[in-house]
């Protein structure tokens, strides 16, 4: 079948997108995450779903133990799975807050949206990759606010503690990768 258009247009390399597809892939792929997280924070975990969150310790807002920033000063990975607690979804201030316990110690952590650099859900082998610019100035934008209701959690068992992990096995090529 003969065709009028030149097969050079789609045989070579793909020209530059005018339109910033890749900021909003990111962007939807950050929703996901959040309406996981805020799914989560009413209705609990169910089934083998648990989440990994990485995200960047040396950002601007983070709230974490000094000790953990100091065993972790640049990125760390926490586990959301049987033991946390009063996770919540601000989207006014763009940020998520949980509750859990480190070497037997509980600690709320506040996590800015735009320093999380990664989320999975290895129950489902989901993996999501976030950039994060160099300045925070650049930051992500704060998202538009959806309405979430929050449940209260008990507190965790003292000996209970999450476990930090790599996000290597997990991880798929996604559209942000090249």
């Amino acid at each position: 079948m003969a065709s009028d258009h030149d097969d050079t247009e789609f045989g070579g390399e793909l020209p530059e997108s005018l339109l910033p597809y890749e900021a909003w892939m990111e962007d939807a792929y950050r929703e996901v995450m959040l309406r996981a997280l805020e799914h989560v924070s009413r209705e609990g975990l169910a089934g083998g779903h648990h989440f990994y969150v990485s995200f960047r310790t040396d950002w601007p807002g983070v709230e974490i133990p000094a000790r953990l920033r100091a065993q972790y000063p640049h990125e760390m990975t926490i586990v959301l799975q049987h033991q946390f607690w009063d996770l919540t979804v601000d989207r006014i201030k763009s940020c998520v807050s949980v509750g859990l316990s480190f070497g037997g110690v509980g600690s709320t952590l506040v996590i800015p949206v735009a320093a999380i650099t990664g989320f999975a859900d290895p129950h489902i082998q989901l993996s999501l990759r976030f950039t994060t610019p160099d300045e925070p100035e650049a930051a992500v934008p704060v998202l538009e606010e959806t309405p979430s209701v929050q449940e209260e959690r008990s507190e965790p068992e003292p000996d209970a503690s999450p476990a930090v992990v790599s996000l290597d096995a997990f991880r798929k090529k996604g559209p942000n990768q090249g």
